[in-house]
């Protein structure tokens, strides 16, 4: 049995495992699962996570949810070049550092963004309170500052001189808010510089390939059965409202 990839590209965490895994030419089979239609509640998808969230990764019998634990597992096993995921000690624990922090930081003030700005109004038909928005984009504002200041400061990416996992995992989340129309980087001459160095490391065919779906979601929104998505409505008001 092939290595299989359980994901969907509209999700930050599955873009970063899609884009390691592709960069690093490591085979597999991308399973596609939709999180808007609830496929990851599926009977099927059950079997390989009972956390029911996808990136999910299955390995003959072996089966692995979380997108950081995914990675470094391919890391292993592929044996990926060293500065992925440096072996040096200190640089090590600054990726590590970087992954522990953006989990309640900017991966989810960039998912409120997203959802307030996009999906709630224009799928679910309720309207964003001015002051809930306001709200979240001073907790993203305060993210990328952070990321700036402390993890980039005068360095070409956050950890060194070559991309890490680090810089990979803030890529997807930083171009979440950018998806609902928002420019994260005007008037960020640093972040900028950042992101442009982390889309040639990547190589730009594959970062547009994975990101192409999400930037082209303001017009796809139209087609999103907003039926299915009012199962999951109170659960999603009460998350990000």
């Amino acid at each position: 049995m092939s290595l299989e990839l359980y994901l969907d590209l509209f999700s930050q965490p599955c873009r970063s495992v899609y884009i390691f895994a592709k960069k690093n030419k490591v085979s597999f089979e991308f399973k596609k699962l939709s999180l808007l239609d609830g496929e990851h509640y599926g009977e099927e998808f059950g079997k390989i996570s009972l956390i029911r969230k996808v990136p999910a990764l299955r390995d003959g019998d072996f089966c692995l949810a979380e997108s950081v634990a995914i990675m470094l597992y391919l890391a292993e096993k592929f044996k990926t070049p060293d500065f992925w995921y440096p072996a040096d000690l200190q640089q090590r624990a600054r990726v590590n550092e970087y992954l522990s922090w953006q989990h309640t930081a900017i991966r989810m003030h960039g998912s409120k963004i997203f959802w307030l700005r996009l999906l709630i109004p224009k799928v679910m038909g309720v309207e964003v309170p001015q002051e809930k928005m306001d709200s979240a984009l001073e907790d993203l504002q305060s993210s990328l500052k952070l990321i700036e200041e402390k993890f980039l400061q005068d360095g070409p990416f956050i950890v060194g001189d070559h991309i890490t996992l680090a810089d990979l995992v803030a890529i997807v989340e930083i171009m979440q808010p950018v998806a609902s129309g928002l420019d994260v980087f005007e008037g960020r001459p640093k972040l900028s510089a950042w992101r442009d160095r982390v889309q040639e490391a990547i190589g730009k065919e594959l970062f547009d390939e994975a990101h192409q779906d999400i930037l082209a979601v303001q017009e796809s929104v139209k087609t999103i059965d907003s039926g299915k998505m009012q199962i999951f409505k109170p659960k999603i008001l009460k998350l990000f409202m």
